[in-house]
């Protein structure tokens, strides 16, 4: 694995635990509770299939570089069918979906594309072809 890609890593994660506290920080000043809504499984999913498909990504990077952003687009699908399949069910057992609720998992998923996507493009621009 490449230097650059750790660094990244180690950033998105760093970025990921501040967001996180944050997230935490605004939930208890609003009095709800900070642990609910699947929060920590939020987090530590969209942080691990984030970094997992940025790796995958750039093992394929050099091969087949012109896929990139069809694998990019496939793992965003793939984290939208994690969310489908195990956070949704959960949140709408009680028929509605509350604005923590979504915001438990949107924010966490939110702040990796954005990371990865700003990365991503920064590896593409720089490729010589």
């Amino acid at each position: 694995m490449k230097k650059a890609t750790l660094k990244f890593l180690a950033l998105l994660l760093l970025v990921i635990l501040v967001i996180f506290a944050a997230h935490l920080f605004i939930l208890q000043n609003m009095g709800l509770p900070i642990f609910a809504d699947r929060i920590v499984l939020s987090y530590v999913i969209n942080y691990a299939l984030a970094a997992t498909i940025l790796i995958f990504i750039q093992s394929k990077f050099n091969k087949k570089s012109s896929h990139t952003g069809f694998i990019f687009l496939g793992g965003s699908g793939f984290k939208f069918l994690v969310f489908f399949f195990i956070f949704y069910p959960f949140y709408r057992e009680d028929g509605t979906m509350a604005t923590s609720e979504f915001a438990a998992f949107f924010v966490p998923y939110a702040t990796c594309l954005i990371l990865e996507v700003a990365y991503l493009s920064k590896q593409l621009n720089n490729q010589d072809f």
